[in-house]
């Protein structure tokens, strides 16, 4: 099988292959310099090995308790210089960042307070998108790897204002 190769945090690493996996490579190679540049990557899983990629020492250090890996998305990005974690669900048939998973990722970090936290739903494309459009929560990112210059704001008025 042909594996899907990728770099982050200074590591070579290999996805198995898949469209889940692909959506994850995105991800890191697209979202994370447009949208969290600066940013390493916490934990990423793969679907054949669920701790591809485990960043512990920070993870615990900044008060984040991972736990069981079913409550895990499927990224997490950390921005030290701006004090932000970006919690990331890859769908390409199940899973959006949806008000239930919202709540369980708040229960995995409720004693965490002093760091931002973005919640973001990334899609291939806009046909998945619309699939799962009606379950997606409220104060949360979309983002579509065919259109990775945008995003999808469900935040209320958060960026309401004129255009320049």
């Amino acid at each position: 099988m042909s594996k899907i190769g990728f770099c982050i945090n200074g590591i070579n690493l290999d996805f198995s292959p898949g469209s889940h996996n692909l959506l994850q490579k995105a991800v890191l190679e697209e979202f994370l310099p447009r949208f969290a540049p600066g940013s390493i990557c916490l934990y990423v899983g793969d679907t054949a090995k669920k701790n591809l990629i485990r960043e512990d020492a920070i993870i615990k250090s900044i008060g984040i308790n991972l736990g069981n890996h079913e409550k895990l998305p499927d990224i997490l990005l950390y921005n030290e210089e701006k004090n932000w974690v970006y919690f990331i669900e890859c769908v390409t048939s199940v899973g959006p960042m949806s008000p239930k998973r919202f709540k369980e990722i708040n229960e995995m970090i409720e004693h965490w307070a002093s760091f931002g936290r973005i919640y973001v739903t990334a899609f291939p494309n806009s046909n998945i998108f619309k699939k799962f459009i009606s379950e997606l929560a409220w104060e949360t990112e979309v983002w579509l790897s065919d259109e990775p210059d945008h995003m999808i704001h469900l935040n209320g008025d958060k960026f309401i204002g004129p255009r320049n």
